[in-house]
C-alpha cells in the first residue's frame, strides 16, 4: 500500500473510532437502564451476556453484508436506515421532556421482567445496535480505494479489514471505556445530538454511494469515489463535530445537596 492509501484508510479508522465511542456510549446506557432493576450480581450477568450477543451480532452483521454490500437496493436500505435513526434520535432528544414522562412507565415495565426476559430483551437490543454500528462502517469505507488485500465475501480485503477494526473497537469502548464516554454526553449533551447528525450524514454517504451505482447511474459512477465529493463529505462531517462540541454548553456537575 502506498502512503497517499495508508493515510486514507488510517483517517477513515480515527472517524469510525470517534463515532463508535459516541455510539457505545449511547448503547451502554440504554442496557444499563434495561437491567438496572435486576439484583446487582444478576445485573453483571445480564450485561455479560450482552456483550457476548453483541459481539455475535456485530460480525454476524459484518460477514452477512460483506456479501451483499454491492448490492443497491440493500445499500438503499442502509442509507435510508441510517437516515431514519438519525433523524428519530435527534427529535427524540429535542423533545426530551415528553420522553420523560414516558421513561416512568418504561421502567415500571422493565421492573416487572425477569433475568431472562431482561437478557433476551438486551439481545435484541444488541442486533439494533450492531446494525447500527455496522452499516455506519460500511458507508464510511465502501467508497474507499481498494487495496492489493484479497477479497473478504463481496468486499475489498482492506475495506473489511477497516470495518472489522471499527466494529471491534465499538465492542472495547463498550466494555471498557463506555463509562468516560457517558460522561463526556453528560458533560456535553449537544455531542450526542452531533453524534446522531453525523450519522445522518454517514447516510447520505451512502445514499450517493447508492445513487452512483452502475445499476442506477441516476449520479455518474466516478462521482461517489472522487475526491471533491470525499473532500467535500469529510469537511461537513468536521463542521457537525465542531459544532456539537463548541455549542453545546457545559454542564456543570451539581453538588448533592444533601
Amino acid at each position: 500500500m502506498d502512503l497517499s492509501l495508508l493515510l486514507e484508510y488510517g483517517w477513515v479508522l480515527l472517524v469510525l473510532i470517534a463515532l463508535e465511542g459516541l455510539l457505545a456510549a449511547d448503547n451502554a446506557l440504554v442496557l444499563a437502564i434495561m437491567v438496572k432493576h435486576l439484583p446487582e450480581e444478576e445485573r453483571k450477568r445480564a450485561l455479560f451476556y450482552g456483550l457476548a450477543g453483541a459481539f455475535v451480532f456485530r460480525f454476524a452483521s459484518l460477514f452477512i453484508i460483506s456479501f451483499l454490500v454491492d448490492v443497491w437496493q440493500v445499500q438503499a436500505i442502509g442509507a435510508i436506515y441510517l437516515l431514519f435513526i438519525a433523524l428519530n434520535h435527534i427529535a427524540r432528544k429535542l423533545f426530551k421532556k415528553k420522553l420523560e414522562e414516558k421513561s416512568s412507565h418504561i421502567e415500571k415495565k422493565e421492573k416487572n421482567s425477569g433475568f431472562w426476559t431482561t437478557v433476551i430483551k438486551v439481545e435484541l437490543a444488541d442486533i439494533a445496535f450492531a446494525v447500527d454500528s455496522i452499516l455506519a462502517a460500511v458507508a464510511l469505507a465502501v467508497a474507499l480505494p481498494d487495496t492489493p488485500l484479497p477479497p473478504i465475501g463481496g468486499l475489498d480485503g482492506g475495506k473489511f479489514l477497516v470495518i472489522f477494526a471499527g466494529g471491534l473497537i465499538g465492542l472495547i469502548i463498550m466494555r471498557f471505556a463506555a463509562n468516560y464516554f457517558v460522561t463526556l454526553l453528560a458533560k456535553r449533551p449537544g455531542l450526542e445530538i452531533a453524534a446522531f447528525a453525523i450519522v445522518g450524514w454517514v447516510g447520505v454517504k451512502l445514499a450517493v454511494y447508492t445513487l452512483s451505482h452502475p445499476s442506477l447511474s441516476i449520479l455518474p459512477s466516478a462521482f461517489a469515489k472522487s475526491p471533491e465529493w470525499k473532500f467535500s463529505f469529510y469537511i461537513i462531517l468536521v463542521l457537525i463535530a465542531l459544532a456539537g462540541w463548541f455549542f453545546s454548553k457545559e454542564v456543570k456537575e451539581v453538588e448533592n445537596a444533601a
